[in-house]
């Protein structure tokens, strides 16, 4: 049974993403801050989980960093996640649109536990801003206030999350792994699943069928 995480703020330290050790940073990076940003895969990530995708990154400092993939479904829906936590969703200007609204794959670390990316709202006990639009939860009780009809209108729901151990992120991006952009929140919230991908592309200003394996990070 899908279960809100618990913990205070998200890992500083989290596993990482594709089960690996972490590995030295290279100093030929210049020094990135990447939270509140997108990871395109370019088509040189080879990792089925990863292929395709755009991860929205939430943390990122010399420990590693945090996000959740933001286009890749489950079959869970809004309606049966609610089911699962035992809340019902009541009647709102919201509720009808979000009860078949999937849940997200966030990535394979903390599979078990739900992550709420949403519109910054206060009053949660485990909450964390990223930026004026977008803050990330991780307790029960944002969900609780969705429930209710009380919650923020805009809010992704992922099952797990997205992790990386010091210096392994920017040797993923120094490899061609991932593109990085200034994320938008209208991609995070707004668009079909199926037109993030394309739309974070178009954010640096080229189309997906010019990506190759040769670029680098922007």
């Amino acid at each position: 049974m899908p279960r809100m995480a618990k913990q205070d703020k998200p890992p500083s330290k989290s596993p990482s993403a594709h089960g690996a050790d972490a590995t030295s940073f290279s100093p030929n990076l210049p020094e990135l801050q990447l939270a509140d940003h997108f990871l395109i895969a370019m088509p040189s990530m080879l990792d089925p989980m990863f292929g395709g995708t755009v991860v929205y990154v939430c943390e990122h400092h010399d420990g590693g960093a945090l996000g959740m993939i933001i286009n890749r479904p489950t079959d869970m829906t809004m309606d049966v996640l609610f089911e699962r936590l035992d809340l019902a969703l009541e009647i709102s200007p919201h509720g009808e649109s979000r009860s078949g609204k999937p849940v997200m794959f966030g990535g394979p670390v903390q599979v078990e536990r739900g992550f709420v990316l949403h519109a910054p709202q206060t009053g949660y006990s485990s909450s964390l801003k990223v930026s004026n639009e977008v803050a990330l939860t991780t307790s029960r009780d944002v969900l609780e206030a969705v429930a209710a009809g009380q919650g923020p209108e805009r809010l992704l729901v992922t099952l797990g999350c997205a992790g990386w151990g010091a210096g392994q992120l920017e040797d993923e991006i120094l490899r061609n792994g991932w593109l990085t952009v200034k994320a938008d929140p209208a991609i995070l919230f707004d668009l079909p699943i199926e037109e993030r991908f394309a739309a974070a592309v178009h954010l640096l200003g080229i189309n997906p069928t010019d990506l190759t394996g040769e670029a680098g990070h922007a």
